[in-house]
This record gives structure tokens, C-alpha cells and sequence, in this order.
């Protein structure tokens, strides 16, 4: 059983992740407005220091950590910005960190959690395989093992950016969120409806890893054989137990988006707000498309989550869908 952060503990991660991260900008776009006929707002985490928006719970975990904890060091699995956010944080707080990868993981995101600083071990074929491994390894070496969902001050964390969404638009209507792990829709979750609790929050998964769509859907835990998406923040074959309960408790709503229509969404952030996503950061692009008459004339924020996306994938969907 896993203790729910509240919006008091996001409340004081702010303290901790505003001295050490940027304020990312929270854009509005009249293309995208006039497109989704609403008004658009994109919050940009891919300008983040590592990318991506997980840093902010990496950053607010290994800073509670005991100093038996940090002498030990920690583990993390991650197909890369969960493992980008340890690195990240751990060299902010002089912490030893290893983090275990998919043998075939994303080339951009191995390197730079290397050049953070960090150990990269490979095993397995893909997220759940390596999960298995490390939270063996984790015992065996007896490091502290950072869940990528399961961490209630990993979500607290991330809830700041949502904090921050709140204070720039207090009267956003909708918040659309990726889901891979689930730890930006619950933050998301935690603040908006302490905030105000007439504001919809939409996860978006990819039609082709839908553990947790599943799972929140049909309100049991369900886990997948296999998966099949380019969007690796998306790629969990089973949901995590805190991050699901909190969802099922407060998300009004997730739908599934195909991978085709996450790569013409990264086009269409290029090209309107020019900012470059990875394949969860286009996500929430994609899946305001798709609900175009259920976010009409409302303001709405999409969480571009992150931007981590190598160059030959992007030059392959620039080539196949500009």
C-alpha cells in the first residue's frame, strides 16, 4: 500500500524544484486554437533541462532521501526520462546512480544520461523486462530503487508543472495529459481537482501500449504481452499500482491515439509553435484532434512532456508525413 501525495506535498516539492529547475513557458498558439477550434495553450517541458517534465519528481525524490540512502546509491529503470531525471538529480545531490535500459533503447537518451554522469546497464527487450531485473539487482546491491510511478514524492514532483499551469490560466477547462507510467496524469490530477474540481483531466496512452487505458477502463488491473509504439515514454506493458488508483479515483477521461497520428502531431507542433516533441510529448496533441467537439471554445492545456526524440526519428517523420 503506497501512501496518495496530497497537494500540500506538492505544495512544498515547489520549494525544493523551483531552486533547482526552470519555470517552463506555457504557450498559446492561435494555429492550434483556430485548428482545434479552442483556445490552446501548449506547456512546453521539452525546454527542461533534461527534456522532459519527470526530472521535476527526480529532483524532489533524491533530495528526501536519507544520507544512508544516498552513501548506498540508487537504481532506477526507465526507457529514458524517468532515467534522465535520476541522473539529473542525483548529480545535483552527489548521489551514485544506475540506470538499467531496454537493450534497444533510445540512443539520444542513453547518451545523455551518460553524460550526466550516470552508470547505464542493458538488459531486456523492453521496459518490464529490465523493471524485473533491476528491482532484483536493487536488493542484491542494496541500492535505493526509484519507481518511475509508485514514488509519492516522484508524483509531488511533477505536480509542480501543474501548479504552475494553474497560476498562468486559472480558468483552464481541460488539461490533456500523456500516460506511459501514469505519475504526469495523477500529479495532474492531485492539483487540478484540489483547485478546482470542474477541470477535466484526459489521459491519452498509444493504441498500441493500452495497459493502463485498459486498466482505468475496465477498473481492474490489466498487462499486455506485448506493445507496438515508436513513443517510448508511452511503451508500459502493465499499469503501476499508485498512479492507477489515483487515476481511477479523479481522471474524467483517457483515450487511445495511434502512432500515425503522434507523428503528424509533431509535425504540427513544429510547425505552429515551433517546438520540437518526442513521440508522449506529441501525445496530447494528437488526442485534442480526436476531441475536437468535446474541447470546443474551451481553454485548454496540452502537456507537451518532453522533446527527447532522436534525429533519425525525427528526420523519418518529417520525411514521411511534412
Amino acid at each position: 500500500m503506497y501512501l496518495v501525495p496530497t497537494f500540500k506535498d506538492v505544495l512544498n516539492a515547489k520549494k525544493i524544484v523551483s531552486k533547482h529547475l526552470i519555470r517552463t513557458p506555457l504557450l498559446y498558439s492561435k494555429q492550434l486554437s483556430r485548428m482545434l477550434e479552442c483556445d490552446a495553450y501548449v506547456k512546453c517541458e521539452n525546454v527542461q533541462i533534461t527534456g522532459a517534465f519527470k526530472v521535476r519528481g527526480g529532483v524532489n525524490l533524491i533530495s528526501k532521501l536519507s544520507d544512508e540512502e544516498k552513501r548506498k546509491g540508487v537504481i532506477a529503470v526507465s526507457t529514458g526520462n524517468h532515467g534522465l531525471s535520476v541522473a539529473y538529480a542525483a548529480s545535483l545531490f552527489d548521489v551514485d546512480a544506475t540506470i538499467v535500459m531496454p537493450e534497444k533503447a533510445n540512443p539520444f537518451k542513453v547518451q545523455a544520461i551518460k553524460d550526466l554522469g550516470a552508470k547505464v546497464v542493458f538488459h531486456g527487450k523492453d521496459y518490464d523486462e529490465a523493471k524485473e531485473w533491476t528491482e532484483k539487482e536493487a536488493v542484491k546491491k542494496g541500492y535505493r530503487y526509484i519507481h518511475s510511478g509508485n514514488e509519492p514524492y516522484l508524483i509531488a514532483g511533477v505536480g509542480t508543472l501543474y501548479l504552475e499551469i494553474l497560476e498562468d490560466l486559472p480558468d483552464v477547462d481541460v488539461i490533456i495529459v500523456p500516460v506511459g507510467g501514469g505519475s504526469g496524469a495523477s500529479a495532474a490530477c492531485i492539483v487540478a481537482k484540489t483547485i478546482n474540481p470542474k477541470i477535466k483531466v484526459i489521459g491519452v496512452q498509444s493504441s498500441g501500449a493500452p495497459a493502463v487505458y485498459l486498466s482505468w477502463k475496465n477498473k481492474k488491473t490489466v498487462k499486455m504481452d506485448k506493445i507496438n509504439t515508436f513513443a517510448e515514454g508511452l511503451a508500459t506493458r502493465a499499469p503501476f499500482e499508485l498512479t492507477l488508483d489515483i487515476m481511477w479515483k479523479y481522471l474524467d477521461d483517457m483515450i487511445l491515439v495511434e502512432d500515425e497520428e503522434i507523428a503528424k502531431a509533431i509535425i504540427l507542433l513544429l510547425k505552429t509553435i515551433h517546438q520540437v516533441a518526442e513521440g508522449a510529448g506529441a501525445a496530447a496533441t494528437a488526442a485534442a484532434l480526436k476531441l475536437k467537439e468535446q474541447i470546443k471554445g474551451k481553454k485548454v492545456a496540452l502537456i507537451l512532456s518532453g522533446g527527447n526524440i532522436s534525429f533519425d526519428k525525427l528526420k523519418e517523420i518529417i520525411t514521411k508525413y511534412s
